[in-house]
C-alpha cells in the first residue's frame, strides 16, 4: 500500500510538472502574421450603378386624333429622316377639307355679291346727289341713300374677313390631313412601338406617344447616381469601367461627361446625377441596362504598396511581453496619435493610422523620454499641419506667429491666392454683387489636390517588432501608396498576432474603428498574411 501511495504521488507531481509546462509554453507561444511590401499599380475608385440609355431619344407622336391604319415600322427597325412609319385614318380630315373649301367658296360668292350691291349703292346715291343739287329730292332720301353705301361698303369688307377666315379653316384642315402622315424625324432605330394597327389615339390633352428613336446606339450614355459623400471627388474626363450583367466578365470604359448639380433625394439619401459618354462600337450594350461602374479618382503605376492592414495593425504590451522585447515608447504613450489627411474631399480611407501630431503627441513623446525632435523636423511638422488649415484657420496661425516675432515666409508661401471675382456693373455704373470667374460649370470643378496622410507600420525583422513611420498617398481599400524610400519591397510588416492558439485583439484604448479611416485600427490587426 505504501508503494502503491508512493508511486500515485510521484505520477501527480510529473503530471503536474508537465501541465505547467504545457501552459507556460502554450501563453508564451506568439505566431505573427505578416505581409510583404509590393510593387504594383494602385487605382482609387468610386463605385455607383446607373442605368444606360442613347445620346439622343426622341418620342414620336400624334398631333390629331384618330385609328391607326397603316404601320411601317417596328421595333429595331432602322428609319430615315422623313421616312413614313405610320398612317391614321384620314376619312375624317378629308372631310373637314372638303368642308373648308365649301366654305371658302360660299365666302368668295358673298365677297362678290356684296361688291355688286356696293356698286348699286353707289349708283343711287350719285343720281340722288345730282336729283338733290336740283331741289327735286328731300334731303333724307339723300341720306338713306348715303347710308345704303355705307352699309354695302361694310359688308364688302365683312364677307372679305369672311374669306379670310374660311382660308385659315381650310389651311388647318389640310394641316391636320398631313398630320395623319407621321414620319421620321431623325435617322435612328425604333426602340419602342407603342400602337397597333386599329388601334385609336387620342391627342386631346397632349400627343400621344406612337415610337420611340434613339439617333445613334453606336454612341451611349450611362446616367449615374453618385452619392453626395463622393461627389465632391468627380471631375470631368475621368475615366470610367463598368459591367453589366448580360457581359458579366467583360470591362467597358467611358468618360465622365457632365455633373449635374440637381440633387435626388430618395429616401433621405441624396445622390447627384452624372453623365458618362461610352462607345458601343459592336452594340453590345443595350438601353435601360443597369451599369455597375467605377469611376478612377486617382492611379499610380509601379508603386510601392503598404497592405492596409499593417497599417491598422497596433501591438500591445503582452506582445512585447511575448516576444521577448521591451515597449516601445510608441505603444507606452498610443493615445497622442492623432492627424488629418490632406485632401479636402476626403478620400476614402485607407485604413492607416496617422502618427501623432500637435500638443498631444509633443506631450506624449516628451513623457516617453524620447530625444526631443530638432526645429527642422518641428517645422516640417507645422508646415504640414499649415497646410490641412482652412484659409481663415490659416490666417489666425500666421497672425500668432506675426506676435511672437518669428519668421512666416515659409508659411506665406504656401497660402493660396484668392480667386478674382469679376463685379457686374449695373446700368448707373456701380457694382451690384460678384460674378462667377469661369464661364462655364466646369469652372466649379477645379482639380483634386494631392493626397498624402501619415501612418505607421511594425516590421517583423529577427523576430521583433519595429516601429517605422511612414507617408501614404492613395489608397484602393486593399494597399496603400507609399511616398518615400524607408521600405522596400519584400519586407515583411506585421498584421496580426497569434497568441497561444488564438489571435488577440491587443487594441490600445481609443485604437478606434477598422472601418473609419484616419482614426485608429483594430489592434493586433486580424489581416492575414504569412505565419511567421
Amino acid at each position: 500500500m505504501k508503494r502503491a501511495i508512493i508511486v500515485l504521488a510521484i505520477i501527480g507531481i510529473i503530471g503536474a510538472g508537465a501541465g505547467a509546462y504545457y501552459i507556460k509554453n502554450k501563453n508564451t507561444d506568439v505566431i505573427v502574421n505578416t505581409s510583404p511590401v509590393t510593387k504594383g499599380d494602385i487605382i482609387d475608385t468610386v463605385g455607383a450603378t446607373g442605368t444606360l440609355q442613347a445620346v439622343t431619344t426622341v418620342q414620336v407622336g400624334s398631333q390629331v386624333s384618330g385609328n391607326i391604319s397603316w404601320l411601317g415600322a417596328d421595333f429595331n427597325s432602322i428609319v430615315h429622316k422623313g421616312q413614313v412609319i405610320a398612317r391614321l385614318d384620314p376619312a375624317l380630315f378629308q372631310a373637314a377639307v372638303e368642308q373648308a373649301r365649301a366654305n371658302l367658296a360660299k365666302s368668295k360668292a358673298d365677297v362678290e355679291h356684296n361688291q355688286v350691291a356696293l356698286v348699286d349703292a353707289q349708283q343711287k346715291y350719285t343720281r340722288a346727289k345730282e336729283l338733290a343739287a336740283r331741289s327735286l329730292l328731300p334731303q333724307s332720301d339723300l341720306d338713306a341713300a348715303k347710308i345704303a353705301v355705307d352699309s354695302a361698303q361694310a359688308m364688302l369688307l365683312s364677307s372679305q374677313a369672311t374669306v379670310a377666315q374660311s382660308q385659315a379653316n381650310l389651311n388647318q384642315a389640310q394641316v391636320n390631313l398631313e398630320h395623319c402622315v407621321i414620319t421620321a424625324p431623325i435617322d435612328g432605330i425604333v426602340i419602342q412601338r407603342s400602337v397597333d394597327v386599329g388601334q385609336t389615339v387620342a391627342a386631346s390633352m397632349q400627343a400621344p406617344t406612337l415610337f420611340i428613336i434613339a439617333a445613334d446606339l453606336t454612341k451611349m450614355q450611362v446616367n449615374a447616381n453618385i452619392d453626395e459623400a463622393d461627389v465632391g471627388r468627380i471631375r470631368p474626363n475621368q475615366t470610367v469601367t463598368f459591367r453589366v450583367d448580360a457581359y458579366p466578365t467583360e470591362d467597358f470604359q467611358g468618360t465622365v461627361a457632365q455633373i449635374r448639380l440637381q440633387p435626388v433625394v430618395v429616401q433621405n439619401v441624396t445622390t447627384y446625377g452624372t453623365i458618362i459618354n461610352v462607345p458601343n462600337d459592336d452594340l453590345k450594350l443595350k438601353p435601360g441596362m443597369t451599369a455597375n461602374l467605377k469611376v478612377q479618382i486617382a492611379k499610380r503605376s509601379d508603386v510601392l504598396r503598404v497592405p492596409n492592414a499593417a497599417l491598422r495593425f497596433r501591438p500591445s504590451s503582452d506582445v512585447f511581453a511575448a516576444l521577448n522585447q521591451p515597449v516601445p515608447p510608441e505603444v507606452q504613450n498610443a493615445g497622442g496619435r492623432g492627424g488629418t489627411r490632406q485632401q479636402a474631399q476626403g478620400a476614402p480611407g485607407s485604413g492607416a493610422a496617422p502618427e501623432g501630431s500637435g500638443a498631444a503627441g509633443r506631450g506624449a513623446n516628451a513623457n516617453s523620454g524620447q530625444p526631443p525632435a530638432s526645429d527642422a523636423d518641428r517645422r516640417a511638422r507645422m508646415l504640414d499641419r499649415f497646410k490641412t488649415m482652412s484659409p481663415a484657420e490659416q490666417q489666425q496661425f500666421l497672425d500668432r506667429i506675426k506676435e511672437r516675432g518669428q519668421d512666416v515666409s515659409a508659411f506665406t508661401a504656401l497660402v493660396k491666392p484668392e480667386p478674382k471675382k469679376a463685379a457686374a456693373k449695373s446700368p448707373a455704373g456701380g457694382a451690384n454683387g460678384a460674378a462667377q470667374s469661369g464661364e462655364t460649370i466646369d469652372a466649379l470643378f477645379a482639380p483634386l489636390p494631392p493626397v498624402e496622410s501619415r501612418g505607421r507600420a511594425w516590421l517583423y525583422m529577427n523576430k521583433q517588432l519595429k516601429p517605422v513611420s511612414l507617408r501614404l498617398g492613395i489608397t484602393d481599400g486593399t494597399n496603400t501608396e507609399l511616398l518615400g524610400d524607408n521600405l522596400q519591397p519584400g519586407m515583411d510588416l506585421a498584421t496580426g498576432v497569434v497568441m497561444g492558439g488564438a489571435r488577440t485583439t491587443n487594441a490600445p484604448a481609443g485604437s478606434g474603428n477598422p472601418l473609419m479611416p484616419g482614426r485608429g485600427g483594430p489592434g493586433g490587426g486580424f489581416g492575414g498574411g504569412r505565419g511567421r
